[in-house]
């Protein structure tokens, strides 16, 4: 029976700290504000609900009272509850407040601090808050004040002019002349650097540089923080440098699996939103002939597995009858590329061939031929997709060996919803690292648009995207998610992204 004030930081899900993200898992309730970064939702357990209580257009928030006697009303009923905020909960984010009503309550209640954007957002745009030999302090303000105290409110500019040092403004894109104005009255020069960035941490970042007489004139997004004084003239950029950045796109893989490629695109900058085109499931038989077939697999002279989920389900079958890696024994491995070889390799399994290109076609032409004649005729167990091409079945056997294909799962498409449709609308890339992929993404599309950017992990992706009426911008020569970033570096470095 407790409420977590929880810091989430300014927006990039890497600054939550490990405290804000044990809470979040157990979480029944989470309470959330607009400005937190919506996939930190994510780490909530799915039957965890989700309240926003944020400003956003054609919503209606909740007042401050509302919203702490929502927390008391929840945390009394003995639930977990995340109150998760925006930067620090007592930074400008009116935990306070919040706290002091659950203690008025009774109700238990932890504060979790988090990374304020004051330090945060400058580092990422490559400001230092402080430099040893000229700022020396940093005045935290916001320029957001309780309108009924009046036009000019409680804070005296002028005076915090007087300060010195650097003066890091939140919440002040609307006043921003006026407090500027002040600033100077209070001594400060008119060439004062300024720097505003908005979206900081997050993908969408960008960072306005101008000095205190002519920042009134210039145009800000919300939210930015904005930093005033010399280290304003700091551009340590790095954040806005990294070769993504600005950059939005749909990554399709099935969700369980998309982290990796989640990930690659994140740390280069990139925005991305998962939408998944296929769910992997079982075959129609239940994993029945896979479950045989790792019954028999010393009758076999060699083992074909086409993709890492085939490898895993494989090694999940042994691993349901009792059996490890000593059950193949004997018997050749053989994989299409590297990512079914590291999930083989989770079991200590290295494969005996790897092809030189990762399509089965090259698969095919490096497969050896199958004993000589007058020997027992060569066996191979291919598990695969239930629906993939046959072009590795068919050639296999014409080369003389006898073949058994076992379905190890099937690839079912996944609805797209509303709010994918939109974020589909609305990203610039799409990447597609199977035919199927492609497939049920234009299927469930129905005829809404998709990203005008089509990247691909490999030819028989592209081609499968092209039969679609897709016009692929994007092709992997190494069909891997590595081959595909690398790709999609090459590309993006000769097409600057559209706002730039």
């Amino acid at each position: 029976m407790t409420v977590h004030l929880v810091g989430a930081g300014p927006g990039d899900p890497g600054l939550l700290t490990v405290r804000a993200l044990e809470v979040l898992r157990r979480a029944d309730v989470v309470v959330y504000d607009r400005l937190s970064q919506e996939s930190l939702l994510d780490l909530a357990p799915e039957a965890a609900e989700r309240i926003d209580v944020g400003k956003a257009p054609g919503h209606h928030r909740l007042s401050q009272d509302d919203i702490n006697a929502l927390l008391v009303e929840r945390g009394r009923k003995g639930e977990t509850v995340v109150r998760l905020k925006g930067g620090d909960p007592f930074v400008f984010a009116r935990g306070g407040e919040e706290a002091a009503a659950l203690a008025a309550a009774a109700v238990p209640f932890e504060v979790v601090p988090g990374i304020t954007s004051a330090i945060a957002v400058p580092a990422y745009a490559g400001i230092p808050v402080t430099l040893r030999h000229s700022s020396t302090s940093v005045t935290i303000v916001t320029g957001h004040e309780d309108p009924a105290v009046g036009e000019h409110g409680t804070v005296d500019w002028e005076a915090v002019a007087r300060v010195g040092g650097t003066i890091v403004i939140l919440m002040g894109v609307a006043r921003i002349g006026r407090i500027a104005e002040a600033l100077m009255a209070g001594g400060r020069s008119p060439d004062t650097p300024v720097a505003a960035t908005q979206w900081g941490t997050r993908p969408e970042q960008r960072t306005v540089r101008a000095t205190l007489a002519t920042i009134g004139t210039v145009p800000l997004g919300s939210p930015s923080t904005i930093v005033v004084g010399d280290v304003a003239a700091c551009d340590l950029a790095w954040f806005e440098n990294r070769p993504l950045l600005g950059r939005r796109v749909v990554v399709t893989r099935a969700r369980a699996q998309a982290g990796e490629l989640v990930a690659h695109l994140a740390a280069l900058g990139a925005a991305t939103v998962e939408v998944p085109a296929i769910e992997i499931v079982d075959p129609d038989d239940g994993g029945a002939a896979l479950a045989a077939a790792v019954e028999r697999l010393g009758d076999y002279d060699w083992l074909v597995l086409t993709s890492p989920n085939g490898a895993r389900r494989l090694l999940d079958a042994l691993d349901r009858v009792g059996r490890d890696a000593r059950a193949l024994g004997g018997v050749r491995l053989a994989t299409i590329g590297p990512g079914t070889a590291a999930a083989l390799a989770e079991a200590r399994l290295v494969p005996d061939l790897v092809p030189p290109r990762y399509v089965a076609e090259s698969l095919l032409d490096s497969f050896p031929d199958p004993p000589a004649s007058g020997e027992p005729k060569g066996r191979v167990l291919l598990v695969r997709a239930a629906v993939a091409r046959d072009i590795l079945p068919a050639g296999l056997a014409e080369r003389g060996w006898d073949v058994d294909v076992v379905d190890a799962y099937r690839s079912d498409p996944v609805p797209l919803s509303d709010v994918q449709a939109k974020a589909l609308a609305e990203a610039e890339i799409v990447t597609f690292t199977s035919s199927s992929t492609v497939t049920n993404l234009v299927a469930a599309a129905e005829g809404r648009p998709l990203p005008q950017v089509v990247a691909a992990i490999g030819p028989v992706t592209a081609a499968t995207a092209r039969d679609h009426g897709l016009s692929v911008a994007v092709e992997a020569e190494v069909h891997t998610i590595e081959g595909l970033v690398d790709a999609l570096l090459a590309w993006a470095a000769e097409h600057p992204p559209p706002d730039a």
